[in-house]
């Protein structure tokens, strides 16, 4: 890992704007080291951890990639296009179930994985009693819904009618060691915490210790991506489970890193199909510079494309954007072409195409989407990196391996061994 960073690397890793390193430069809060020869300032590491407010670059742990001692088996609810259960496979957990009620995400999972048990169909109709007792982790990324008794302590019972209460039943009903929520940041501020705090106590009254939710940041989990989900972790009270929150990588990966041949994958991006611009979007587009957006546009062009928007407040940053090569892409949405939140190629004025979108979110080139193009954008917006759900699928396998070798629930005289690619060394359990 370098010990140098750019301005916006610099404004990545500390999950600020560009803007505020701009202005701790000028007011010399925050001093460059050094400068690359097109005259841009280079951050060291040591400076910027002076700012690192939630402890990413403080960690001193590694990651780990442990291998599992036995087959550790997940339940998913709301599985979309697989973009979580890829990334536990990699990590190297086994799926029993996958739930998800869009035909076409389904297709999808049926294409890339005909050994899967995938469940098409309303999850409120799907009975989960038959997998009780031999399920480990039941997950899913269940939609954010209001309840209606905000501000009381949430029962069971309260959260009926809500897609979460599904998810709860599905706990309920299975009784696995550990679940697994994930969301958008968003929910932490969802009636002012009111949702998250209902959630919470639900799975308390069914014998879960939920943890203090967090936030991952995809940039730091190989993910060329700046996405955030919010993850929830509830662990069966009768069990002693030590589960801790994957530890960042410190190395960011840009839009480059994604799209060309490099340590995330070992080829460009294969061509595919995509969608375009109208005539006159693309025009206008064609005038914003690389990591630019409206503002960068002449006046008479910036009132034409903003329209009544342009004499509103607020930044507006993610209207008529382009992506420059050496960051993170912006988050991914469900339509690369929706105006506010473009995302336009850095060199030619289109969308990424559907293969580009997947190369974003970590998808392998292997796995195909079905449906039409519009679908298969969508299927693609909606899923979590696949990266990001690698690193969480490593940090319940490390958790679960410490359960099961502790309670004495694997026969001592077989010989288990897990291997931390980290670490680079083997560590024999008898």
């Amino acid at each position: 890992m370098t010990d140098m960073y750019t301005l916006p690397q610099t404004a990545d890793l500390l999950s600020i704007g560009k803007r505020v390193i701009e202005t701790w430069v000028k007011t010399r809060k925050l001093l460059p080291s050094s400068y690359l020869e097109n005259g841009q300032p280079l951050f060291a590491l040591n400076d910027i951890k002076k700012f690192d407010v939630e402890g990413n670059l403080t960690n001193k742990n590694l990651p780990t990639k442990p291998l599992p001692l036995k087959d550790y088996t997940v339940l998913e609810l709301f599985a979309g296009a697989g973009g979580l259960a890829v990334g536990f496979e990699q990590a190297g957990l086994k799926s029993v179930m996958l739930n998800e009620i869009d035909k076409h995400a389904c297709a999808t999972l049926r294409k890339n994985r005909p050994g899967w048990n995938v469940v098409e169909g309303d999850v409120r109709n799907i009975d989960f009693t038959p997998y009780k007792g031999t399920v480990d982790i039941v997950t899913g990324g269940f939609p954010c819904q209001a309840f209606s008794y905000a501000g009381k302590k949430l029962g069971f019972e309260d959260a009926r009618g809500t897609l979460f209460f599904e998810f709860a039943r599905a706990i309920k009903e299975v009784q696995p060691l550990m679940c697994v929520g994930e969301n958008v940041r968003g929910l932490l501020k969802h009636e002012n915490g009111r949702t998250l705090e209902g959630m919470i106590s639900v799975l308390d009254e069914l014998g879960y210790d939920v943890l203090e939710p967090k936030v991952l940041k995809a940039i730091f989990y190989k993910v060329p991506q700046k996405r955030e989900r919010l993850i929830i972790v509830g662990i069966r009270r009768d069990v002693n489970i030590d589960f801790k929150y994957p530890v960042p990588h410190k190395k960011l990966y840009t839009l480059k890193d994604a799209l060309k041949k490099g340590e995330l994958f070992n080829c460009d991006v294969p061509p595919s199909v995509g969608q375009k611009y109208p005539q006159r979007k693309a025009e206008i587009l064609a005038h914003v510079p690389k990591g630019g957006y409206w503002r960068d546009l002449p006046i008479g062009l910036q009132k034409e494309y903003m329209q009544g928007s342009f004499y509103l407040g607020g930044g507006k940053t993610g209207m008529a954007r382009r992506m420059c090569w050496d960051e993170p892409c912006l988050t991914l949405t469900c339509a690369p072409a929706q105006k506010q939140t473009e995302r336009c190629h850095p060199d030619e004025t289109r969308p990424f195409t559907v293969r580009e979108y997947a190369r974003i979110q970590t998808f392998p080139d292997a796995w195909e989407f079905c449906g039409s193009v519009g679908e298969q954008y969508k299927q693609i917006g909606n899923a979590v990196p696949v990266n990001l759900g690698r690193e969480i699928g490593y940090t319940l396998i490390d958790a679960l391996n410490n359960y099961y070798y502790s309670s004495s629930a694997i026969p001592k005289d077989y010989l288990y061994k897990r291997k931390s690619a980290s670490y680079g060394k083997q560590l024999e359990l008898v």
